[in-house]
């Protein structure tokens, strides 16, 4: 009969440990998820506003040697992140297969100037950023003038801040939510144990000596929990980029990995400080209070 009930209370102890694993799983997997979202939204901001492109028109009758120099002196600049050389006879060319006929021919000449096109580090891709740029620029005798769309790149930005501060606001309150559940789920498993708690207790045992096993376990079920929910990302994440191979431009296996590590830590970091105060809670409880 001892043996029938001490394999009972095994069994027990081992689903609640293995139901808790699993609740912090799926709850570290949201955080999870909501982390990957942060890096793709980031990855996604930098990747326009580093596709917002800035043409400098060379002045005609520029020399090819010049304009080389002068892209070699752009390409230095701590603004820009990389240009192209655009001669007049590639763009009648590129303007030739966008119009369907042969413009050059028709006119006899080609009205085309040569140009830059110039791409901005994502950082700098804003009008205060790029008007000092360009001021600079209009001050070199090859540039004729520098083109682009002000109203595009206020509309880029102000779009991309507010969406930026919606899903900050959004991980904010779902990392609450996730605390809260973690903190309920480990106290639910350690007040199934409280009356061990309390014999141990009553024996004589010190108080640490009673948190070590449980603040063991709960540091392991956070990891592990952690390393469940890393598994199911990658699952996720393997999914998406079949179903969106354009999702790969957004990849960064270096922020991925800081989320994943953020989900471990997380994951280690709430189980072990709610299992510290949950059984901390039970051994400051007297006997009958264990019955309510």
């Amino acid at each position: 009969m001892e043996e029938f009930e001490g394999s009972s209370s095994a069994k027990k102890t081992k689903t609640i440990y293995i139901s808790t694993v699993i609740s912090i799983a799926l709850v570290l997997l949201m955080t999870g998820l909501l982390g990957l979202i942060l890096v793709h939204a980031k990855n996604l901001s930098n990747y326009v506003k580093e596709n917002i492109v800035l043409n400098i028109i060379v002045n005609d009758g520029a020399k090819d040697v010049d304009i080389l120099n002068l892209k070699k002196q752009i390409d230095g600049n701590p603004y820009v992140l990389n240009t192209q050389y655009v001669s007049k006879e590639l763009a009648a060319r590129n303007l030739t297969k966008e119009m369907g006929e042969d413009f050059v021919d028709f006119l006899g000449y080609n009205p085309l100037l040569s140009s830059i096109d110039v791409y901005m580090k994502a950082e700098y891709a804003n009008n205060n950023s790029i008007n000092a740029f360009s001021n600079q620029l209009t001050k070199n005798p090859l540039i004729k003038e520098v083109i682009y769309q002000k109203s595009l790149i206020d509309m880029v930005n102000q779009n991309i801040r507010g969406i930026g501060l919606v899903i900050l606001a959004f991980a904010a309150i779902l990392l609450i939510i996730a605390i809260a559940l973690i903190n309920n789920t480990i106290r639910l498993a350690i007040y199934s144990q409280r009356f061990l708690i309390k014999s141990m207790q009553l024996v004589g045992a010190t108080k640490n000596f009673i948190r070590k096993p449980f603040m063991t376990y709960g540091i392991l079920h956070g990891f592990l929990a952690g390393l469940i929910a890393i598994i199911l990302l990658l699952g996720i994440l393997y999914l998406a980029q079949n179903q969106v191979p354009e999702i790969i431009l957004l990849r960064n296996w270096f922020e991925f990995g800081l989320v994943f590590a953020a989900v471990v830590g997380i994951g280690i970091l709430i189980s072990g400080l709610s299992t510290y105060f949950a059984v901390s809670k039970f051994l400051s409880l007297k006997i009958y209070d264990l019955y309510r």
